[in-house]
């Protein structure tokens, strides 16, 4: 018996953020903002998160705007990796 599967590609959720700390190694802090209205007020609130990215050839530095992109449990906190860096810090 061959079973057929409908599989879909897994869509992989991508973030992007400022470096914020470079100061580990093979690791990134990196910072966002959310931005959410509130449901019955209307009134706009920010959420600021921060995540521990992968860099494996230890090429980011601080300020650096960078695209990371989830992956599968690489420590206790790291969830992500390194995609690209779309702008350097000045």
């Amino acid at each position: 018996m061959t079973e057929v599967r409908n599989t879909k590609p897994k869509v992989q959720k991508t973030v992007e953020g400022r470096v914020v700390s470079a100061k580990m190694n093979k690791t990134v802090v990196i910072q966002f903002e959310t931005r959410k209205a509130h449901p019955l007020f209307k009134k706009i609130t920010r959420k600021t998160t921060r995540l521990k990215v992968h860099d494996e050839k230890q090429e980011c530095k601080e300020g650096d705007l960078i695209l990371a992109v989830e992956t599968r449990p690489l420590s206790k906190e790291k969830r992500h990796t390194l995609l690209k860096i779309l702008e350097r810090a000045k």
